[in-house]
Parts: structure tokens; sequence; C-alpha cells
């Protein structure tokens, strides 16, 4: 009890110190923000020795740098390592903001701002709950962060760093706060994460933009061209048309079927959260097949030619997109990223040419429900809410989850506690303050089941 009436007394300081995080315009994907991410880095960095880490330090890569700390108690006991990202999406579109994007505000009992879940609310949730271990003399185990500010962008650095860095984060299991719950009340831990492949395309017709009058119907216009080849790439009953994309998927029995659509879903609640009509997507399958076992392929932007205020009739020089494909077990991003450029290019017609870019990829992840992480996990979020929390397969993807395994040895554990209506990567993101301070509560539990399975 007296950790949980540590959180009860500093849960204002607490979210006081992450208003200043998110007040952070930390924004990987935009090179103009590269001082805040250091700043963020430098802030994350002095957060973690306040919250009582024996060290902490920002260690430079080849992009954004990580923020590592530690505390160890004593080497015969088991270590986690907590890994983050402080990198949040680019806020745009700024004008469906009903909020300043980087001025968190507490409404309707959440917290509106960039970041607020994704990742730096989640990630703070495991600062202020190692905080509250230390100022009450209850760390039962090692533990060492590892923070990153790429994981946006696909994690490139981290890679290497990782590779260069083993026996540093060297630990018995990783874990993270970056994914959902089924629902408030339908509590559940993450399982298995989707990989992803994501491709940049371009269209180039004439080497200049043309009068659409003087040279329209002659000339191939590029956006044309475009729209017209991504629709070939997913058939009306929403299959994937790309030569073997499916090849190494595998396909799940129907007793596997069965249970994994046990989960509770309502449909028209699910409908009328991103208010639409109804669902579309690849046929025979359930809306929870399709976001969570079941790869997929998405555009994420198309930008061409004149879309400034009034009009200017042009054939526009080049069109482009940009293309994602989650990625379901057996699947290799780099297998898929050589199938997708070479089916790309073969739809093209003459009349045009065409450039296809891989801008960044990671494998699929499952995380085994019968390790001792996973009991901890399982019997710290039945403690917080009062239900044993359900197995799940998110639809979402963390690349560099599949790079720990592969690289450091280690398994990762998926303990987030996020919502759906959280709106991540979305305009208006918000995070409920009850998640915020359910988390840190069980995190805490989280440290206590593990270090007792580990005995």
């Amino acid at each position: 009890m007296i950790v949980k009436e540590y959180i009860e007394k500093n849960r204002d300081r607490f979210l006081e110190e992450l208003f200043e995080l998110l007040r952070i315009p930390s924004i990987s994907a935009q090179s103009e923000h590269k001082g805040d991410m250091v700043r963020a880095a430098e802030w994350l960095k002095a957060a973690l020795l306040k919250a009582g880490a024996d060290k902490a330090e920002v260690m430079p890569t080849d992009g954004n740098p990580v923020v590592y700390g530690e505390k160890m108690i004593d080497k015969s006991l088991p270590t986690v390592l907590v890994y983050g990202h402080y990198d949040v999406m680019p806020e745009d579109p700024i004008d469906e903001w009903n909020t300043k994007p980087f001025e968190p505000v507490i409404k309707d009992g959440r917290i509106w701002c960039r970041g607020a879940n994704d990742d730096k609310g989640q990630l703070y949730m495991h600062c202020k709950a190692f905080e509250a271990l230390v100022a009450t003399k209850q760390l039962p185990c090692n533990v060492k962060f590892m923070l990153e500010g790429e994981e946006e962008i696909g994690s490139k650095s981290l890679y290497k760093w990782c590779e260069e860095h083993k026996e540093l984060v060297k630990a018995d299991v990783i874990l993270v706060s970056d994914t959902s719950l089924l629902g408030w009340e339908t509590p559940s831990i993450t399982c298995g994460l989707r990989g992803l492949c994501y491709m940049q395309v371009e269209v180039t017709g004439p080497d200049k933009d043309l009068h659409s009058g003087l040279f329209g119907g002659a000339v191939a216009n590029p956006a044309n061209v475009l729209a017209d080849m991504i629709s070939k790439l997913i058939d009306e009953e929403g299959h994937i048309t790309i030569p073997g994309f499916y090849d190494d998927v595998r396909v799940l029995s129907d007793a596997e079927r069965e249970a994994f659509n046990k989960a509770p879903f309502d449909l028209e609640h699910y409908k009328s959260l991103i208010n639409i009509p109804n669902v579309q997507g690849e046929k025979g399958y359930t809306t929870m097949e399709r976001t969570g076992v079941r790869p997929t392929l998405d555009v994420n932007g198309m930008w061409s030619g004149y879309i400034g205020e009034g009009t200017k009739t042009i054939i526009p020089s080049k069109a482009y997109a940009k293309i994602s494909m989650r990625l379901v077990p057996n699947q290799d991003f780099k297998k898929i990223a050589v199938l997708f450029e070479n089916y790309f290019r073969s739809i093209a017609p003459d009349s045009v040419t065409v450039d296809v870019k891989f801008l960044h990829g990671g494998q699929p992840y499952v995380s085994p429900s019968d390790m001792p992480a996973y009991h901890a996990a399982e019997k710290a979020m039945e403690a917080t809410f009062g239900k044993k929390p359900l197995p799940f397969y998110s639809g979402g993807s963390i690349p560099i989850i599949s790079g720990f395994e592969s690289i450091l040895g280690i398994k990762s554990i998926l303990m987030g506690f996020g919502l759906d209506r959280d709106a991540i990567h979305s305009p208006n993101e918000s995070y409920g303050l009850d998640n915020f301070y359910r988390g840190i509560e069980t995190i805490t539990l989280f440290y206590k089941y593990f270090a007792e399975a580990s005995k």
C-alpha cells in the first residue's frame, strides 16, 4: 500500500512533469526539430536521475540520441530493461486540432496533446513507477532504461546502437508500454505485433508541368496513372494482388480463428468511434482478424500537381505516394519490399517512368504467453483492473521489438494502457488520466511479481 500512497500523494507533480515533456515538439520525421530531439533526450536524462537512477546519459547514434539509465541494486537479481520512445508524429493537419498540438490541456478527464499517449505519456508512467519504488525502498530488481528518438521513423539508428551496446543493455526481459488495451473494461496484453514495410513511389511523365488544354489527351498524366496503379494493388475482395505476397502467411486453423474472435468486440461501437457507415476489408475475415492477424496494404499519402487556392490547369510532371504494408508472422519485410517494387514497376504503362524507394520496415513479433514475465504482467493487470487480461494480437507495428530479439536475444512484454479513442498519429491525440495513473500502479506491481517469479 505504501507505493500506492506515494503515487497518490505525488499525482499532481507527476502530471506537471509530463506536461513539460509534452511541450517539447520532438518530431523525428522533420529535420527542423533536430534540436528538440536533443532537448527531449536531455530532459529525460535529468528525469531519470531525479527519479533515482544511479546513472543516466544521453548517448549519440547516427541519428537521434538514445537515453540510457540504470539502477543496479544487486547483480544476482533479475534485470528489467524498459524501452520507450520520446519522438512523436507530426501534428499535421494542424487546422483539425481543437487545442494547440504541443500545449497539453486537461478536459473530460483526458490529456489532449501530441504524444499524450504515443509514447511520452506511456513512457513517463515507467519513470514514475520506478521513482515510486525507489522512493519507498520497494524496488525488487535491477532496472535499465533505453529511450529512443526514432521509433516513428523506423528506429534505424537503434539497431546499430544495440549491436554496439549488447553488454550495457543486458537484461532478462524488455518491458514496453507502447500498445493499447482491448478496452477499459477488457484489459489485455499484446502478444503479437504485425511487421511493417514502408515504400515511397514516384511516377514521372513530362519533364515539366504542362498546359492541360494544349497537352491533355496526348500525354500521360502521372497523377491519373498513379491512381490507376494504386487501384490495381488490391482487388474487389480486399485481396492484395502482388504476386507472392501471401506465400509465407501462415493460415490459422478454424480453432485458432475461433479463439481469436472470442475477444469482446462491438462492431457498431467501432464504427461510431471513427464515424464510418460500414467497415471494409479482406473478404472472409472479421474486423478483428483484418486488423490483427492478416496482412494489409494502405496508401498513407499522395501528392501531385497544384493543390493551392483557386485553379491552375496543368498536367503535373510527377506524382508521389507513400504506401505501407502491415505484415504477419513468417513474412519478411525485405522480401515484401522486393515483391512490391517488381510488381509496381510491372503495372506501369510505357508512357511514364517509375521510381520505387524502400523507406523503412521491421519484422512481425510474437511474445509467448507462457514465460514468467507474461505471468507477472497478467497478475499485475488483474490486481489493478479487477479481471484477468486477455492475450491480444495487435494490428500495429513496433519494428524494433523484433530487432531486440534478433540482436539482444531478449523477449519483450508489451503491457500498454492506451485505448482506441486516444487518436494516436491523428489530430486531437489524447490519453486518459485514469490510464496514466493506473498504468503507473500496474507497472510497480509487474516488478514485484516478476522478481518473485524469478526466485
